[in-house]
């Protein structure tokens, strides 16, 4: 193959990951039940006049399957992340004690979680249209290149090459969504 259509090839392979690596990100926004840092990865915090994300403002860590513990490094900031977290409007009721502010994740409704399985579903179609929209960028790349003088067979061994790629990408989303319901869904 020339050089020219290994530079699409890798150009859409690296955009095809960049979706997969998106979704992995968004996944991790949705709850699933249990306790996780990754849950307030959405919080900003007026810090001096700066947003700045939570995990930067404080150590966040879970004690348990149902509790998040939050000790800002600053005394003075304890009504500032209670604030933000309020704010943010993730579904958390904050309690400040004094030293450190505890969120009790509550435990999720069946209602809840088929909510939350839709969500993950519409979060995987989305990576799925990022997918195909880098398979169209390619095969648009190639069909210039043949029109270029480029040989047809190269071009169709390109375009097939291109489709192996987004059909392994789609298996792969597919897979990250049938793992992601599972845990949603899981009491």
């Amino acid at each position: 193959m020339t050089e020219e259509i290994e530079f699409i090839l890798d150009s859409t392979k690296e955009s095809m990951t960049g979706s997969i690596a998106h979704l992995e990100k968004e996944f991790l926004n949705i709850r699933a039940g249990k306790a996780s840092p990754a849950m307030l990865g959405s919080v900003f915090v007026d810090y001096y006049g700066s947003a700045t994300p939570l995990s930067q403002v404080s150590k966040i860590s879970v004690p348990d399957a149902r509790t998040i513990t939050l000790q800002p490094f600053e005394k003075n900031m304890l009504q500032v992340i209670e604030k933000a977290i309020m704010v943010a409007n993730i579904g958390f009721n904050p309690m400040n004690n004094g030293d450190v502010i505890i969120i009790s994740v509550p435990a999720l409704t069946e209602e809840r979680r088929r909510d939350l399985a839709k969500q993950a579903k519409v979060e995987a179609e989305d990576a799925k249209v990022g997918i195909r929209n880098a398979r169209k960028d390619a095969n648009t790349d190639i069909k210039k290149l043949e029109k270029e003088g480029t040989s047809e067979d190269i071009c169709k061994s390109a375009e097939e090459e291109v489709q192996n790629l987004t059909n392994s990408y789609i298996r792969k989303i597919d897979e990250l969504l049938v793992l992601k319901e599972a845990e949603i869904m899981k009491v």
